[in-house]
């Protein structure tokens, strides 16, 4: 739940100085701009939940402010930072490390840093070296890496708060906004330690069944700040954390023109009551190779002969073999693709977290100016959710978000099974503003295909089931099957008087 923002005078000094970033463009925008400046915050999470680079990231970013900043470390060495940074492409030229860990036994006595053990000398002087090292340097940010070392020492969890307060007050008095680390190394939660600070930040790695492992932050305090609640997905990558803000389609609006999107198949926008409007999205489901994603395909080359941006999503197919269907539809997608109005992008769902897909989509609407976005299939997608229900409460939000910038949206969704009863691994159909059914039917010993529009919200359509042709010429609709009932069951019978023909025609 997001707090609401409360101003006051706690713990003295100004409040209405401007944000500080956190390094982080991601985190920047979960906190609505960043931190509020001369505060405490604590970054908590398990070893190698990428604690120590989000904070290198806010130190950097005080670098490239012309800002002083201040490293202590009472658990990593400064090589073992300065290869964390190298690995990110990142320089510590601007950073002060202050060492409080072991030296190495071929430490230069040259070397102007002063390196001591923290088992070798007693807390209070551990802190009071702290101290003398923030008030020689003068830093207006500060990372301590990390409090597990502190509380050690302390022994008592009365002297460590004792200690942590003291932290606190000292750098109350001074211009000086602090990032504290937490590994979680006590067998409980601090909860004490998030009382002190103005801030906390839960950073977590989850393992799962299969593929890579997922990360994800929550902000669980944010004094004074109102912020993005919930879990954030995020990625360790060459250049630091990359988080993607939990999308909140309320926070976008677009004014645009709600009209008609034609397919460039004139029986199809027949079917449909003369198309599909803009902002809304069509769910296509059926049996798999009955011909979704070749009428997905149709509306994303209708938009790019338009002159529009379309982008297909494909967690289940190779590029090479849509581009080979396309072909053998007489469809030109190549021409297009080559040309940048249409981007096939492949998604592996064991390694692309939801969050990041729904980054990814953001970015091809509000940068790239897609109309059109085509998902492929929400099978796929499935496999990228840990729970169903967190998949519908997703796509809601992402749906929403895609009507109200004016996207046409197409779903396709797989059912299990070819004819007969069909299982439907998912039910998100009262999402959907339409929904077109294709069935494979049996007529005369030889496979056919139907399609109907079962439902559409924005307007008419006809209530005929058509059968339809996937030819070199692309996709052809017959008259509706009159004569015929019991298609979609997958037992159809003729109860005509005539037996049709059925051949449509080849424009080829």
């Amino acid at each position: 739940m997001t707090e609401q923002p409360v101003r006051g005078g706690d713990e003295g000094g100004p409040t209405d100085l401007p944000r500080i970033s956190t390094g982080s463009e991601g985190l920047d925008d979960i906190l609505g701009g960043g931190f509020d400046p001369n505060r405490l915050y604590l970054y908590e999470g398990r070893p190698g939940t990428g604690k120590t680079t989000i904070a290198l990231q806010f130190l950097l970013k005080g670098v490239s402010c012309g800002e002083r900043v201040l490293y202590i470390t009472l658990s990593e060495t400064r090589r073992e930072l300065e290869l964390v940074a190298r690995r990110h492409g990142w320089s510590l030229a601007g950073v002060d490390i202050f060492e409080l860990v072991p030296p190495e036994t071929t430490l230069d006595p040259e070397r102007e840093l002063t390196v001591f053990h923290p088992a070798e000398v007693e807390l209070s002087e551990t802190t009071g070296l702290m101290f003398n090292e923030v008030e020689r340097i003068d830093p207006s940010r500060v990372v301590i890496d990390s409090l597990s070392e502190l509380r050690l020492l302390a022994q008592s969890p009365l002297r460590y708060r004792r200690q942590v307060l003291a932290l606190k007050h000292f750098f109350a008095k001074r211009n000086c906004t602090v990032v504290l680390l937490d590994d979680l190394s006590s067998a409980q939660d601090d909860l004490q330690l998030h009382s002190v600070a103005h801030g906390v930040v839960m950073l977590e790695q989850l393992a799962i069944d299969y593929g890579a492992e997922r990360r994800r932050l929550r902000v669980i305090k944010m004094r004074g700040i109102a912020f993005r609640g919930g879990y954030h997905d995020f990625t360790i990558a060459s250049g630091g954390l990359k988080i993607f803000p939990r999308l909140v389609a309320a926070e976008h609006h677009r004014t645009f023109a709600g009209d008609v999107t034609p397919s460039g198949n004139a029986e199809l926008d027949q079917l449909l009551g003369g198309g599909l409007e803009r902002g809304t999205n069509a769910l296509l489901i059926g049996a798999a190779g009955v011909g979704k994603s070749s009428v997905a395909l149709i509306y994303a080359i209708a938009a790019a002969q338009r002159g529009e941006h379309a982008v297909f999503f494909a967690f289940d197919e190779g590029r090479g073999t849509v581009e080979a269907r396309a072909r053998t539809l007489g469809l030109p997608l190549d021409e297009h693709i080559e040309s940048g109005r249409i981007r096939f992008q492949q998604v592996d769902p064991a390694e692309l977290s939801p969050g990041e897909f729904g980054a990814i989509v953001r970015q091809s609407v509000e940068q790239d100016n897609a109309r059109v976005i085509i998902i492929d299939s929400l099978n796929g997608y499935l496999n990228a959710m840990p729970d169903e229900r967190f998949l519908i409460l997703q796509m809601h939000e992402l749906l929403t978000y895609l009507a109200q910038q004016g996207v046409l949206t197409i779903l396709v969704l797989a059912q299990h099974g070819m004819v007969g009863p069909m299982d439907t691994p998912l039910d998100i159909s009262y999402l959907s503003d339409a929904v077109l059914m294709l069935r494979y039917f049996e007529v005369g010993g030889t496979v056919r295909r139907a399609l109907s529009v079962v439902k559409k919200r924005s307007g008419f359509h006809e209530h005929s089931i058509r059968e339809f042709r996937l030819s070199g010429s692309g996709i052809s609709l017959g008259p509706p099957l009159m004569g015929f009932s019991g298609i979609f069951s997958g037992n159809p019978r003729f109860t005509g008087t005539d037996f049709p023909d059925m051949e449509l025609r080849d424009e080829h």
